[in-house]
């Protein structure tokens, strides 16, 4: 499949565990079907396919059951928390592709990767947590939280809070030359969960874990340079970008240049926490080997691919 377009899809963890619902991990199943449907969309298009995802709600659940049992069992440090979603949330997306695969007589295989991803340890955001993990609160119970647990909260849209904790940037991805390798054989490639456990080098040049979290949209739009991607797409829970959003002037955005969208991040059109890191990555992928960005929900993926949905993000 060497000739094949290859794409990279970044899904967020909110796909796989809405912010409406619990989470159980049978309702994480059900959810993650649901998103593989989509996926398949590129199978049949016959793309390479690398794949990354979210996993904010899901690490958010794992350190609040770290916290509940403190007093029985040793804390895991947050590191170790995303190389536990990564293995659970890899697990619940390859049984599910697989399964896609083999309802449609697909000889294709599946890899998931437990990645870590290079970041400066002395990266001045450990310093200043701002990575939304969790589930929402509304400003009563946020308030009753932090003061109960200490915990570190931020609004990430208004009256709805989350906790947040450090997001260093991510420099270099280990295996990426692995990942390139299997991705241009044909393999689907799921990479960079949760943006990647965060690691960086001691003055002996062994690794050490960090405890952070990554933002997964940044991971996947170095991931998707790093296995020469053409595209990148970045599935969430709307259904194109917008001006304005949530005003009364709201503009929805189908098709624009890196150029515009350069400009109206400058002008703080696009949410923090929300909308901002992913217009942020769509730049850096335009900026150093994608071609285009397409930035829609789950539903619209099929429409997407043949560029009758979402919003598209041309390198200019």
């Amino acid at each position: 499949m060497a000739n094949s377009k290859t794409v990279m899809i970044a899904l967020g963890g909110n796909a796989l565990s809405p912010k409406s619902e619990a989470g159980t991990i049978t309702e994480q199943f059900r959810h993650t079907k649901s998103s593989l449907r989509g996926v398949m969309h590129f199978v049949r298009a016959n793309y390479n396919i690398c794949i990354t995802h979210g996993n904010g709600p899901q690490v958010g659940a794992e350190l609040s059951r770290n916290e509940i049992a403190a007093e029985t069992i040793p804390p895991l440090p947050l590191g170790v928390l995303v190389a536990n979603t990564q293995g659970a949330m890899g697990y619940m997306i390859q049984q599910s592709l697989q399964n896609a695969l083999y309802s449609e007589n697909s000889c294709r295989e599946v890899v998931s990767f437990i990645s870590q991803m290079k970041v400066n340890g002395n990266d001045p955001a450990m310093g200043k947590p701002s990575k939304f993990i969790g589930v929402s609160y509304t400003n009563d119970k946020a308030r009753k939280y932090m003061s109960k647990y200490g915990w570190e909260m931020k609004e990430q849209e208004p009256g709805l809070w989350r906790r947040v904790v450090p997001s260093p940037d991510p420099l270099y991805i280990f295996n990426g030359k692995s990942i390139k390798h299997l991705v241009d054989f044909g393999t689907i490639v799921i990479a960079g969960g949760g943006g990647g456990i965060p690691a960086y080098n001691l003055k002996d040049g062994s690794l050490q874990g960090l405890d952070g979290v990554i933002d997964k949209d940044m991971t996947a739009a170095l991931l998707g340079r790093i296995i020469k991607a053409q595209e990148l797409f970045i599935i969430t829970d709307v259904d194109n970008i917008y001006l304005n959003f949530k005003t009364d002037s709201q503009e929805i955005i189908r098709n624009t240049t890196a150029k515009d969208v350069y400009q109206w991040l400058k002008d703080g059109q696009f949410w923090r926490g929300t909308m901002e890191p992913k217009i942020k990555a769509a730049l850096y992928f335009l900026n150093h080997h994608g071609k285009e960005v397409i930035i829609t929900s789950i539903e619209n993926i099929g429409e997407a691919i043949k560029k009758k949905a979402g919003t598209r993000i041309l390198k200019n």
